[in-house]
């Protein structure tokens, strides 16, 4: 959608307003803030998607994080649209396009090969990560704010040398000082459409007539006014240390050590109602080297027993070298967990599977077998019997029990072959049973069989699909049995090229 007129939607005072336009709509006259309904009339062919502010914060909060790489100081603004009248814009918040971010670059910028090279570094980068964007490094955060939204000409980059921020300011609009849209309404209904002209007025009629608010902003792009960053702090993740006064070289010394990181680091996470997903355990040697452990859970947990559980399998394998002077247990990852119901008293028969003891199962096969050799089965709406049912992976959370859409009609083998594999088979006509057939050079005689049951290929799969199985013409089921008492289970598949025969599973 990246050349064809764009716009995202949200509700604003009761009706639908446009929150965001692409480059093609903008082009057609349409602007953020616009009614949905005046929208559509000027541009009919306007394709139009429902706006998450939601979603749009945390990729601006993912896109600081990686700006950590250029400076320690990195802060994200998110794009609010317009302000009520008379509220004025804050430092965090947008007043003109899209949201932002703040790097703070001071005695960062000669790491990268001086200001010029820096700021092409980050707008190559972020550019080639899909998305549009203007840039500009200035002495003041309301300078570089201003310059990279309103700006003139081509250019997506732009660096105000030190002493400039006037020069560079004047040109630009009053709307690139951050003020709220009555406030700039109110400047050009005097005349005043330009930072010049706002620079040219004396500050105490300004102040009668807007308020402080305006004089703040200019003083505060101009470098009058100190106006300060708040950066993003990166969360650490709940961590436990404990260091030992000797080294300490003893399996069993090392298992006492982890339990008692353990409870407290559980003691940390029921107190912020999270349970961890992964644990990470660190053994510091004294030479300066460490040996790390890792766990994962299916599903969050904060039982210290069970968690200790998960890394008594792998504590065998730990090179202690001189000894282990400190221990860090940390849990990078970790998800919501409420608090747990306990009974009163003890039930007098179980009603159904404990989801915790299956849970605890799965993490205990998990650590020990790895994530991706546990699976469990999972069924899928179809007729066909190689995707009606299969196994995955077991998900984040416990699968609950399932059970098929398409229930068959009529017994399924305990084996099934995938995939089917061809046979020869001869029939009295183009529409029984077979007589005999060969599967691997073997030659068998059929005494009774079943059927046919039909299984028509589903009509909604291309044949370009992954998981359409192969030819996916009609298909005839029979059970047979051989003269030897063995139970087949034979189809005869109807195809463009023809009819063919398969053994698709064997009965007990």
């Amino acid at each position: 959608m990246r050349d064809r007129p764009f716009a995202l939607v949200a509700e604003r005072r009761a009706r639908p307003c446009l929150h965001a336009v692409n480059a093609a709509a903008e082009r057609a006259g349409l602007t953020p803030g616009m009614a949905l309904a005046d929208a559509c009339a000027i541009l009919p062919s306007l394709t139009v998607l429902p706006a998450s502010p939601r979603d749009d914060g945390e990729a601006l909060s993912r896109l600081a994080g990686w700006c950590g790489r250029y400076s320690p100081w990195t802060s994200a603004c998110e794009a609010r649209g317009e302000l009520p009248d008379g509220e004025e814009p804050s430092l965090s918040l947008e007043g003109a396009g899209g949201g932002g971010l703040w790097l703070d670059a001071t005695g960062c910028a000669h790491l990268f090969g001086g200001e010029e090279a820096m700021l092409a570094d980050i707008a190559g980068r972020i550019a080639r990560g899909g998305y549009a964007i203007r840039a500009a490094m200035a002495g003041t955060p309301g300078c570089a704010w201003g310059v990279a939204r309103f700006a003139p000409g081509p250019e997506s980059r732009f660096v105000v040398p030190p002493g400039r921020a006037q020069d560079a300011l004047a040109p630009l609009p009053v709307a690139a000082l951050r003020l709220s849209a009555a406030t700039v309404a109110g400047l050009r209904g005097l005349g005043v459409r330009r930072v010049a002209d706002l620079m040219a007025l004396p500050p105490a009629p300004l102040a009668a007539r807007f308020g402080p608010a305006v004089r703040a902003r200019l003083d505060a792009a101009l470098g009058m006014t100190a106006e300060p960053i708040s950066p993003t702090l990166p969360e650490a993740p709940p961590m436990a240390r404990l260091a030992f006064a000797e080294p300490v070289g003893r399996i069993e010394d090392i298992a006492a050590a982890l339990e008692r990181l353990l409870e407290t680091l559980c003691r940390g996470l029921e107190t912020a109602g999270r349970g961890a997903r992964r644990l990470v355990l660190l053994l510091y040697r004294p030479d300066g080297t460490a040996t790390r452990l890792a766990v994962g859970t299916a599903r969050p947990n904060r039982d210290p027993g069970h968690l200790a559980r998960l890394f008594a399998g792998h504590l065998d394998t730990i090179d202690v070298g001189f000894g282990i002077e400190e221990a860090v247990l940390a849990a990078p990852v970790t998800d919501p967990l409420g608090a747990t119901q306990k009974a009163l008293s003890r039930p007098a028969r179980k009603t159904g599977p404990d989801p915790l003891a299956l849970g605890g199962l799965i993490d205990r096969l998990g650590n020990r077998l790895g994530a991706a050799n546990v699976l469990y089965p999972v069924f899928v709406e179809s007729h066909l019997p190689e995707r009606a049912a299969g196994f995955a992976p077991v998900p984040d959370r416990a699968p609950a029990p399932q059970e098929t859409g398409f229930p068959p009609s009529g017994p399924r083998p305990i084996r099934l072959l995938r995939p089917p594999e061809p046979v020869e088979a001869v029939a009295d006509s183009d529409r029984g049973p077979p007589r005999l057939f060969r599967w691997r050079r073997v030659l068998h005689r059929v005494a009774r069989a079943e059927g046919p049951e039909r299984v028509a290929p589903e009509w909604w799969r291309t044949p370009h699909d992954a998981d359409r199985p192969a030819g996916a013409g009609t298909r005839d089921y029979y059970r047979v049995e051989n003269t030897d008492g063995r139970r087949f289970w034979l189809y005869r598949e109807e195809t463009a090229a023809g009819a063919a025969w398969y053994l698709h599973g064997l009965f007990g």
